[in-house]
């Protein structure tokens, strides 16, 4: 420090900064004994990170890399503290937030580094992962595996809005492109008869086939591409407009044939800008027009309040509980296989169990009686005759049901109530499905049932209900099923670890 005196006047020039270095130097002196990322910090510790990081190639050259398990844990943590957390987010939090500091001890990727990593490195394993921190979580809180809470929910696919691709439309676009491809084979025809040449037509076609009519109708009439012409006032030949048309309906067939391929057998649309969503009537319209919407159904499976199975993983617990969408014929029989108790609603489960004049109408299919001689009869005592088997529709497990006809409906006093139409009644009985209805009304009305029902409602909606308005993720942000099963895993990865502090906390407090 020096002093000047100038006029009277004393001047004092300080040359030291105004913000001096401070101690601790160490970030964890900052950070309260409980902080999460000290619990998450410990957790991760007594897992083996190396063998989820054996994707990193061989470093040769160039500057060092950035720890690989630091990198880890801070995108877990990322995950865990905010639901869903961006790459920018995570590179500004590693400049900012002392809890990312300490884990990347004072290290800070950019937000390309952190995508490579997760997509490169991370994506491989995640399930594993997943599946490993779950195992120690489930381990140290003594989770109860044999009771698993089943439900699904919708969330936006980050797709536009208008880039549909509905299957029903472009079918019959295809079957019109179909016939139109036949009217010109047939022009086609007419004018190669003086050659005695006739090309087959069909009711349905395929690229390829009119790939071999163009090379062969190229050859034929000495085609040269580069001898047409275009524009105003040019006159183009029969020969080049055949020759343009057939070129244009291959180029559309084929992509209709892409888009069927890409919407598959078991959906009816998909997106143009994100292909493995589908549109979905969404629960929250925020248009206000009713409009479907593309997105991803994502199913879980919770536990004591964890998220045990995520949409694709195989785990079998005695008691799966579920609501009446997974009720189906092919779920039960799998349960059987599986040696899991049925405790999944059917689509009529509330009317069977509420509704008393519905669950005794005797004009109801399974309600009818059988005699003596084994023989299927209405209320009115007619009797009704097997006609044939035939395939449960959608069942993927070759089950069969039986189709029977009423013998004689004529002058029946009680046909306005059993019957719609002028003709004998036909019924489908299923004695195994009927059986399973049964079943499941006798375990979810027994008490151990009603309290499994009443959990459900509790953890699988309300885990969606944390992810979604808690933690604010509405919405999947990767396009592409591989990238979008990525961003769930991390997403449930985040939320069990969230949960897990919260519960260790609450412990602490409690004691």
């Amino acid at each position: 420090m020096v002093k000047f005196t100038y006029h009277m006047k004393t001047l004092t020039t300080n040359h030291s900064k105004p913000k001096q270095a401070v101690l601790p130097i160490f970030i964890s002196d900052y950070l309260d004994i409980c902080d999460p990322v000290l619990v998450f910090d410990r957790f991760m510790e007594e897992i083996d990170l190396e063998k989820y990081l054996n994707q990193i190639p061989a470093h040769v050259a160039g500057r060092i890399r950035y720890n690989p398990a630091s990198m880890l844990k801070t995108v877990l943590f990322g995950f865990m503290t905010y639901g869903y957390i961006s790459l920018r987010e995570l590179e500004d939090n590693c400049k900012v937030n002392l809890r990312f500091m300490y884990l990347m001890e004072h290290k800070t990727p950019s937000y390309r580094t952190f995508g490579y990593f997760i997509n490169e490195i991370l994506k491989p394993s995640v399930e594993e992962l997943f599946s490993d921190i779950n195992k120690k979580i489930f381990a140290e809180q003594h989770v109860d595996l044999s009771h698993l809470y089943i439900d699904g929910s919708k969330f936006e696919a980050n797709a536009n809005k208008y880039s549909w691709v509905w299957r029903k439309a472009t079918e019959k676009s295809r079957y019109r492109l179909f016939a139109k491809i036949t009217a010109l084979l047939d022009e086609i025809n007419d004018e190669l008869a003086g050659f005695g040449i006739k090309i087959e037509t069909n009711t349905e076609y395929v690229p390829a086939y009119l790939d071999e009519i163009i090379d062969r109708y190229t050859k034929i009439q000495n085609i040269d591409e580069n001898s047409f012409v275009h524009g105003r006032g040019h006159h183009k030949t029969p020969q080049q407009r055949h020759f343009e048309r057939l070129q244009e309906y291959k180029n559309k067939l084929s992509e209709y044939v892409e888009k069927l391929d890409t919407c598959g057998d078991g959906r009816n649309s998909y997106s143009k800008t994100d292909t493995s969503a589908t549109f979905m009537r969404m629960k929250k319209d925020y248009m206000r027009n009713d409009q479907l919407l593309p997105a991803y159904n994502v199913q879980f499976g919770v536990a004591d309040e964890y998220i045990a199975v995520a949409d694709v993983n195989h785990f079998y617990p005695k008691y799966p509980v579920a609501d009446a969408g997974y009720g189906s014929y092919n779920n039960y029989i799998y349960c059987e296989q599986k040696g899991m108790k049925k405790y999944m609603k059917f689509p009529m489960f509330k009317k069977e169990t509420t509704d008393k004049k519905y669950r005794n109408d005797p004009f109801r299919t399974v309600n009818f009686k059988i005699d003596e001689d084994g023989i299927l009869r209405c209320p009115a005592g007619k009797a009704f005759h097997f006609l044939y088997r035939q395939n449960v529709r959608g069942n993927k497990y070759g089950r069969q049901e039986e189709v029977y006809r009423c013998e004689d409906c004529s002058g029946c006093p009680y046909a306005s109530k059993c019957k719609k139409t002028d003709k004998n009644k036909t019924i489908h009985l299923n004695q195994e499905l009927t059986s399973i209805h049964q079943e499941v009304v006798d375990n979810l009305e027994s008490i151990h049932g009603a309290l499994l029902r009443m959990n459900r409602s509790i953890q699988s909606e309300g885990t969606f209900g944390i992810m979604k308005y808690d933690r604010w993720y509405k919405r999947v942000v990767r396009k592409g099923m591989e990238q979008v099963r990525l961003e769930i895993f991390l997403v449930s990865i985040g939320h069990n670890l969230y949960k897990y502090h919260n519960k260790i906390n609450r412990t602490k407090l409690a004691a």
